[in-house]
């Protein structure tokens, strides 16, 4: 039978966790943060000292920071693994969309020992959403409110006061285009006017069918 897997040695698990390709953090029982890795540090631009305790929230957008904080607060209360999304100020002074998922720590006598985080940055993600829902609302606003339809003929009263056609309206103010036939519902009656037109066509001393 193969034996038990070897541990890291603390020297390889140290080189491990500096050099993740994402922002890693810990924290003690008080959930006070005691230990950022080297990517956070780089991200933000300032040193341990300056992140450790509380300091790492005053790169926290202030829209943030209380949201983020009950978050943390509430999840850690409970023992529980977390996951949240704030703005972080980045050492050039630009404001990053950061995923940040929190999980607590035991020892193997299942004693509480604090927690720990790893951080991404998904700001190009936040901002693509964004713009969709832009161009989502952006789209919808084009064609919201009451349209004067007349009932008879089916025209629209444009912008400008003027009677035209439902379908140019239509164009005009969205990305939608139209294609032409004819319903099941519709296809009958048009079927009988058709033929009516053409009995009355041949009936008619210009007509210009051939006589039999």
């Amino acid at each position: 039978m193969p034996g038990p897997e070897p541990l890291l040695s603390p020297q390889a698990y140290k080189v491990l966790v500096e050099q993740a390709p994402i922002m890693i953090w810990r924290a003690g029982t008080d959930a006070l943060c005691d230990y950022f890795n080297e990517r956070w540090l780089t991200f933000t631009g300032r040193t341990m000292a300056q992140e450790q305790g509380n300091g790492w929230a005053e790169g926290v957008h202030s829209e943030d920071l209380q949201r983020c904080v009950d978050h943390y607060l509430e999840h850690f209360h409970r023992r529980a693994t977390f996951e949240m999304e704030y703005r972080l100020r980045r050492h050039d002074g630009a404001w990053r969309w950061i995923f940040d998922c929190g999980a607590p720590i035991f020892d193997e006598g299942g004693t509480f020992s604090g927690y720990t985080g790893s951080c991404i940055d998904v700001t190009e993600r936040i901002e693509a959403q964004e713009a969709l829902v832009k161009a989502q609302e952006s789209l919808l606003r084009t064609l919201h409110g009451l349209l004067p339809i007349c009932m008879l003929c089916k025209k629209v009263k444009n912008d400008a006061g003027y009677w035209g056609e439902l379908e140019s309206y239509i164009r005009e103010h969205s990305n939608a285009d139209f294609s032409h036939g004819i319903c099941p519902d519709c296809y009958p009656a048009y079927i009988e006017k058709m033929t009516r037109e053409l009995q009355s066509m041949k009936a008619s001393p210009r007509s210009t069918f051939p006589s039999r």
